[in-house]
């Protein structure tokens, strides 16, 4: 029998125009007054990088930036007095100055701001972004964290104009940060941290004592919580792709904001807000659910291919209780890595935030993939451990591929005899699907039976693809000329942007797309000489030929942004596909012991499951409906 070999000349003849292409790009060369523009708009980037930069360093201090008061000082509250109304400052206030408190643990180096309390810096002390600067989450100014009160004179107060007094204690080995606004010696608003060793966590509590008099708590009191979330990825596009508000309502019922343009919800309930920023999230946890919240997100990437320095803005707009006129409000809040091993030990189902993707593609990735790549890293280099699981899931699959080719192999042999039967009934169309649905149904042959098996791979495919993405393991993890496995990897700078591709040259996603290119190649070619020659084949022919060369380019374009380690489990992924395919071809299936074996089946009375039975009734009747319309037309 003919076999389909490679179309050698073909090959070589894409080689030489790829050739040709990339002489004729580097060969242009620039004019001195092209040279001397780009190099202006140059020095403008490295200008602009420089600001950037400068804007995200800041130098955290150890312990608290403030003075205790000398015995004896007071501070004069006439005007404090005209401006909050019936409250009054004590007479002793160590932070009625516009200073910070700083603390500094394990895993964290934090500020508070005395004026409105909250966190002003949050840094994570293990962590760099791609510019090798620490991660802020929280600095110089890019978080709002505001309480609106009405008074009982019917002013409005808010929290983040007022000066707080700081207090640092312990509790075991905890650290306990106390803020309190204070009306008098006994009626305080107070925001209370508790910091533990080495965990990403803090309890967050906000209380207050002594206000039923001056708070109007028949209006609603609300906790206006905002963030600007910093870039930290080399990619704008992947980082900004993967920064979402996503949050748990009642129920444990998981879901997101938009991730493009502007998003806002009203919440019947929450139990915790992510303000998720690719490989790290800012997390507020209710200790009971909170009722009527409303947030919002809004994408501030407006070109992708200009250098940023924030991807998103978060809102959240929370009613806090009130009883009696006293706050008793307990939160707990999460500065950290996206990781799901960080997230879990901290149960709330953290872990959900992260989108492993929806119903069967979230399971497989939590209880499979995301096990099975921990196991691997443990004591293999995470580049090492992509390949031996790439290795693995291929050979769990192999019996998908032995499937389809068993299918095209016996739709094969048969294609004369449909051909022949195509040709008998070429008047009759109907006659002709009857009497080639028997004959595959007695061969043991059908289209379906190839295309099946292939539908099993697709939830493992859409896993994967979301797998790497949320992979944290991945992060600044190097392998061969990738500094960073979860980001895109560089092998050329190009002077330019295109666009969809960007302004560099990723090695990974080529090579996966010539793998991909020759295993198509393979494929479309059995498929091809598979199939019966029909009306409407030769189109259908033009379509897969074009595929065979769509799908590279698609993946050389598309993936330049992505994960480098995604694009490398592609290209090991196609390299075992190609491999499993010619040993099957050429080692497992015999078409001759095919022919035969089909020949021996033809002979056996074949029972027909209900479809066939169904498929064939109803083809029938057709036949006889169309045979009474002849006569009648007679």
């Amino acid at each position: 029998m003919e076999e389909k070999k490679f179309d050698t000349k073909s090959i070589i003849g894409f080689v030489l125009i790829f050739a040709i292409l990339i002489f004729m790009m580097w060969e242009r060369q620039p004019t001195p007054e092209e040279l001397a523009e780009q190099e202006k708009q140059e020095q403008i980037e490295a200008d602009k990088k420089a600001e950037i930069k400068q804007v995200k360093e800041t130098k955290v201090v150890t312990g608290a930036d403030f003075t205790a008061p000398k015995p004896g000082d007071s501070l004069k509250l006439a005007d404090l007095k005209n401006k909050l109304g019936s409250f009054a400052y004590s007479s002793t206030l160590p932070s009625a100055t516009d200073t910070h408190t700083t603390v500094q643990t394990d895993v964290f180096d934090l500020k508070f701001s005395n004026k409105g309390g909250f966190l002003s810096e949050v840094i994570l002390r293990d962590f760099v972004d791609y510019d090798s600067i620490p991660i802020a989450l929280i600095q110089n100014g890019n978080e709002s964290f505001n309480i609106t009160f009405p008074t009982a004179d019917n002013r409005i107060l808010n929290t983040q104009d007022q000066y707080f007094e700081p207090t640092i204690t312990k509790n075991g080995q905890n650290t306990v940060v106390s803020m309190k606004f204070k009306a008098s010696a006994t009626q305080f608003l107070e925001y209370r941290y508790e910091l533990k060793p080495d965990e990403y966590m803090i309890d967050f509590s906000i209380r207050s004592e002594g206000l039923n008099n001056v708070v109007n708590s028949s209006q609603a009191i609300d906790l206006e919580w905002g963030l600007k979330t910093y870039r930290h990825d080399q990619s704008i596009t992947y980082e900004n792709r993967y920064t979402r508000l996503t949050y748990m309502s009642e129920g444990d019922k998981i879901d997101k904001l938009s991730q493009t343009g502007e998003d806002e919800e009203v919440l019947d309930d929450a139990r915790w807000l992510s303000y998720r920023q690719h490989f790290f999230s800012t997390i507020l946890v209710a200790e009971t659910p909170i009722k009527n919240v409303r947030i919002s997100s809004l994408d501030l990437v407006e070109n992708e291919e200009v250098d940023t320095i924030f991807t998103k803005q978060y809102d959240s707009k929370l009613p806090l209780t009130f009883t009696n006129g006293d706050a008793n409000n307990d939160f707990q809040l999460y500065f950290g890595p996206t990781d799901s091993k960080v997230l879990k030990d901290y149960d709330h189902k953290l872990e959900e935030s992260i989108p492993f993707g929806w119903g069967i593609f979230g399971w497989i990735n939590k209880y499979l993939f995301i096990p099975l790549f921990g196991f691997l890293s443990g004591f293999l280099p995470y580049g090492i451990a992509i390949i031996v699981m790439t290795i693995l899931i291929k050979l769990v699959m192999s019996f998908v591929q032995y499937k389809q080719f068993l299918s095209q192999a016996k739709m094969k042999v048969l294609k004369p005899e449909l051909d022949a039967i195509r040709e008998k009934h070429k008047d009759n169309k109907m006659k002709a699907q009857q009497e080639t649905m028997a004959l595959q149904n007695k061969a043991g042959a059908s289209p379906l039976a190839g295309c099946l098996p292939g539908l099993i791979q697709l939830p493992v495919f859409y896993a994967l693809f979301m797998f790497f993405p949320t992979a944290f393991a991945l992060r600044q993890k190097s392998f061969l000329w990738a500094d960073d496995l979860s980001s895109y990897d560089v092998i050329a700078d190009l002077p330019f942007n295109i666009p969809f591709y960007g302004d560099h040259v990723s090695l990974f996603p080529i090579l996966a797309a010539i793998a991909i290119f020759f295993y198509m190649k393979m494929t479309t070619g059995q498929q091809m000489a598979s199939q019966p020659t029909q009306e409407g084949m030769p189109d259908m022919g033009k379509m897969m030929k074009y595929m065979i060369y769509f799908s590279p380019i698609l993946m050389l374009v598309f993936f330049n942004q992505y994960a480098s380690g995604l694009s490398l489990y592609y290209f090991i992924s196609n390299l075992i596909s190609i491999g499993i395919m010619l040993v099957i071809k050429n080692y497992i299936l015999d078409e001759n012991k095919i022919h035969a074996q089909i020949q021996v089946n033809k002979t056996k009375p074949k029972k027909q499951n209900k479809f066939q039975k169904k498929m064939s009734n109803m083809m029938e009747q057709a036949e006889q409906q169309k045979q009474s319309q002849q006569n009648k037309k007679k």
